[in-house]
């Protein structure tokens, strides 16, 4: 006896459909975005941040240029969570630096 496989077609070509668009948005997004970098520079200043939140204002940055204010803000949570015999430690840095200039137009 032969299958019918005529009512399985509609179901074919919306597969195809999704799976076409799906590797055409993955191509586009990854054609525009930065595949990044790791600054080792970087690495070693969160490395070094002290567990808790800070937020200051440098007093050389005005010192430079009055209408020059700079805050910098940093956060550091590490956590050990054990599930199920095994140790994850989670290490999650921030740092942050927000700088308003004024400017002569």
């Amino acid at each position: 006896m032969p299958l019918p496989l005529a009512p399985l077609i509609p179901l074919a070509v919306r597969l195809g459909l999704v799976a076409t668009t799906t590797w055409a948005v993955t191509r586009w997004i990854r054609s525009a975005t930065h595949p990044g970098r790791t600054d080792q520079r970087a690495e070693d200043a969160l490395d070094d941040l002290g567990e808790g939140l800070t937020l200051h204002r440098p007093v050389d940055r005005v010192a430079d240029n009055p209408g020059d204010r700079q805050t910098n803000a940093t956060a550091r949570v590490r956590r050990v969570v054990r599930f199920r015999g095994r140790s994850y430690e989670f290490d999650a840095g921030l740092m942050a630096r927000l700088r308003v200039r004024a400017t002569e137009e």
